[in-house]
């Protein structure tokens, strides 16, 4: 089975097409570009994506929206993560959550799927810390700024074996098993 998803980022891609592959679902990238809106609220954000991309593309479209929910932020950054990672960047990030006064995170995914009649949500968490220190390649936004529980690692320490544990890929289980039901 072929789907779209609506992604220019190669990390994401490569994460979707690993876990996906595996059961049948070859993942075509579709790489347009959609304004997002800027909430807190991630489902809304993921609805209003997926709708604009199934629009553009006319064909089954998912969409994913990853983030981070800082109890020591009163859950925020959440839905407007990537604004937050865009300022501050990983050394800023790690010293506003010291600050904070709580290192705890939880990792959100929340996948958009739209197959023309209905828009289906599959999601995935992870709870986890924030190190005093970002460690691993900086290259993929926020992984090395989070260390998941039970690991000593964060996510870009951990490099392929984030796929086995991820937020993402819990959320894509999900999608996964709807697909191979035959929806």
């Amino acid at each position: 089975m072929e789907i779209r998803f609506l992604s220019s980022n190669v990390h994401k891609i490569r994460e979707v097409e690993a876990i996906l592959g595996p059961v049948g679902v070859q993942v075509v990238p579709a790489p347009i570009k959609i304004e997002e809106i800027q909430t807190e609220d991630v489902q809304r954000l993921v609805r209003d994506k997926v709708l604009k991309a199934f629009e553009r593309i006319g064909r089954p479209v998912f969409v994913e929206h990853t983030g981070l929910h800082l109890p020591g932020l009163n859950g925020l950054p959440g839905g407007l993560t990537q604004i937050f990672w865009d300022r501050l960047q990983a050394d800023s990030f790690v010293t506003l959550v010291k600050n904070s006064g709580s290192r705890l995170v939880t990792a959100k995914t929340v996948i958009g799927y739209c197959d023309s009649q209905n828009i289906h949500y599959f999601e995935g968490e992870v709870s986890g810390t924030v190190p005093d220190i970002p460690a691993g390649p900086r290259d993929f936004q926020w992984d090395c700024v989070f260390i998941p529980d039970g690991c000593s690692q964060t996510f870009a320490e951990l490099g392929d074996k984030k796929n086995e544990i991820s937020m993402r890929r819990r959320a894509l289980d999900h999608f996964a098993t709807y697909i191979q039901r035959g929806r």
